[in-house]
């Protein structure tokens, strides 16, 4: 390691540091309750293909629950859901490759996604484990857990299946696409005030601190790899397969969607969660597409009564 990268690396542990340190404030703010304010801890692992995959460890003394991020996303955007649901399972929340603290890759396939997750559970020694997958997260969980359903305890999707309006996503791309993320952190969090329903700064610059990395030149990046056009057509195709994915699953299987997504509909999020055997949807208020974030407490509450209605 270089002196010039190791300084970057440890300006970036400083600045994860002190957002980890504001969380449990906006975690209260947002109705989240805990009794851990611990930040997690950082776990290292080898990928499928020799890539370095990142995730958090946020502990907890039930069974493993593991969280993966929806695209342009990291682990970071499960930290209010993971502190407060630490206290029931043991939460771990990926770094999916190509994404916050993860290698980038030359193979962003579906494929090499799911076996990721699998080398993932291998790793932490888990023979079963709860998913929650938001986005393309969720389409992620969905294939593994019909690719390996002996290893899924059970299945929580958010605001993602068949029937999908990728175009409900246009203006968030278009923000990705037109910014000058050069301009630093402060100049991003104006400009998402812009357009953000959140209308608050605080909460608005946790997440952007999430989303981006400082560069051994010194500059701003956003914290994926912007260096690949995304397949989308093949992106959401593997998106419809999802509900034949459905249909040969046995656990139990929840299908969330934000109240406020212009992404999936209650139409489509009730389509889905029927081709599950054992499958309920169920819509989480005042939240849009990015759920985890929007309304994290009732994405706990509701996914908290979902686990307890299955539990044993």
């Amino acid at each position: 390691m270089t002196e010039q990268s190791s300084n970057v690396e440890a300006s970036h542990a400083r600045t994860q540091a002190a957002d980890f340190a504001a969380l449990p404030e906006l975690a209260r703010r947002l109705g989240v309750t805990f009794e851990d304010p611990t930040p997690p801890r950082d776990l290292t692992f080898i990928g499928t293909d020799g890539v370095r995959l990142h995730a958090l460890d946020w502990g907890g003394a039930g069974p493993p629950a593991l969280f993966l991020h929806g695209g342009r996303l990291t682990a970071r955007s499960w930290d209010y859901v993971c502190l407060g649901l630490r206290g029931q399972v043991h939460a771990v929340a990926l770094d999916m490759r190509g994404h916050g603290d993860s290698d980038w890759a030359d193979n962003y396939t579906l494929d090499t996604w799911v076996a990721d997750v699998g080398t993932i559970l291998d790793a932490l020694g888990w023979p079963t484990a709860h998913l929650v997958g938001m986005s393309l997260g969720g389409c992620i969980a969905t294939h593994l857990a019909a690719a390996a359903q002996h290893r899924v305890a059970s299945l929580v999707t958010v605001d993602v299946g068949p029937g999908v309006a990728f175009e409900g996503t246009a203006r968030m791309r278009r923000f990705f696409q037109e910014i000058q993320v050069s301009d630093g952190r402060e100049a991003i969090v104006d400009a998402a005030m812009q357009i953000s329903s959140l209308k608050d700064r605080e909460r608005i610059a946790y997440r952007v601190a999430a989303m981006m990395r400082l560069t051994e030149a010194g500059h701003w990046t956003w914290a994926y790899d912007s260096r690949r056009t995304r397949d989308y057509p093949t992106l959401i195709a593997k998106v419809e397969d999802m509900g034949g994915a459905a249909e040969s699953l046995t656990v139990p299987c929840l299908v969330l969607r934000g109240g406020r997504s212009q992404v999936f509909s209650d139409e489509a999020a009730a389509r889905f969660a029927a081709r599950f055997p054992i499958g309920e949807w169920a819509v989480v208020p005042d939240a849009g597409h990015n759920v985890q974030e929007d309304n994290p407490a009732g994405l706990i509450a509701t996914i908290t009564k979902f686990w307890a209605r299955h539990a044993g």
